[in-house]
């Protein structure tokens, strides 16, 4: 048979074979999950939720959120690890996902490959909180305080490796200092000690002190982020007021399984950018801090990357390893 008809029957049977698959239907055609990798009720699991809301409205379908709490968030964020890469199952991922390769010596998941970055959703950051009856008015004294008698002072945690223990071990390292880490076991608890005195300092989430500091029940000193929060203006950041170029956040990213088609990538981005514009986000950054931006996927895996180096070496440097 001659080359070129050869080439052509073959040329021909693709073509009818590809004729014979079926195409993809449009996307979405069916729920979409969002799989949060804490227990409902928290501030990741607000942000989900409304993210859901919202993203459903310009998606068509229905967007639910399946709470997987365990494990650190690793066993929510391995399920989506081996979800089938076709959209319908994303995460939102945290703090957490940056700071779980340092603290663990070996994780059922790959942070970088088994992902693919769908959008940066949201940044915060924590408050820095003291008992109003405290002497300590300021980040200066707080500093101040802690050279004058470095066995004497003591801030809470809730859980190793959460923003709120990060933040206090940078603080320690840039402000050279040194404050004795007291864990607990949710944010409740530490603030019951830091009112009563057993402890002297908190690095806490907008969500949880908020109210206490509005009604007086605990003394607000600065915030962690970069820039001074809307939420609280008054307040200086620990940068400015004594460890300079000291930025703790945390932050809410939206990740879909790896080899997700970048057309479904795109869909569901573009869908995020519009959900944070909503009204219902605008409450969110007074309530929690929070700072919207829905940045490309690219903004999303770069931010992370560097994220994972900065706490990389805190972990390292304080010895920090997951319980």
């Amino acid at each position: 048979m001659p080359l070129r008809l050869l080439a052509s029957l073959l040329f021909a049977l693709a073509a009818n074979l590809l004729l014979q698959l079926p195409a993809r239907a449009a996307y979405p055609d069916h729920i979409v999950k969002i799989v949060v990798p804490f227990a409902p009720g928290g501030g990741t699991d607000v942000v989900a939720r409304t993210l859901a809301q919202e993203m459903q409205k310009d998606l068509g379908v229905t967007v639910i959120i399946e709470n997987k709490p365990g494990a650190g968030t690793i066993i929510g964020t391995q399920s989506v690890a081996t979800s089938p890469p076709d959209g319908y199952t994303l995460l939102m991922a945290t703090f957490a996902n940056a700071v779980n390769p340092s603290l663990y010596s070996k994780l059922p998941y790959d942070a970088h490959k088994d992902f693919a970055p769908v959008a940066l959703v949201a940044r915060s950051f924590n408050v820095v909180v003291v008992n109003p009856a405290s002497p300590i008015k300021s980040i200066a004294d707080l500093i101040a305080a802690a050279k004058a008698d470095p066995e004497k002072l003591s801030y809470g945690t809730y859980g190793t490796g959460t923003s709120a223990h990060l933040a206090g071990e940078l603080f320690k390292h840039m402000a050279g200092v040194n404050l004795t880490t007291v864990p607990y076991k949710g944010a409740a608890p530490a603030i019951t000690d830091l009112l009563g005195g057993q402890i002297q300092v908190m690095f806490t989430t907008v969500a949880s002190c908020a109210s206490l500091v509005e009604a007086g029940q605990l003394r607000a000193i600065g915030v962690t982020s970069a820039e001074r929060s809307p939420a609280f203006p008054q307040l200086p950041t620990v940068s400015e007021a004594g460890a300079s170029g000291y930025v703790a956040e945390s932050w809410y990213g939206l990740y879909a399984p790896a080899n997700t088609p970048p057309d479904i990538i795109g869909r569901l981005n573009k869908s995020a950018a519009k959900a944070v514009q909503a009204e219902a986000f605008k409450k969110l950054s007074v309530n929690e801090g929070l700072v919207m931006v829905a940045s490309p996927p690219a903004e999303l895996d770069r931010y992370f990357a560097g994220e994972e180096a900065r706490w990389r070496k805190v972990i390292k440097d304080a010895g920090i390893k997951a319980e």
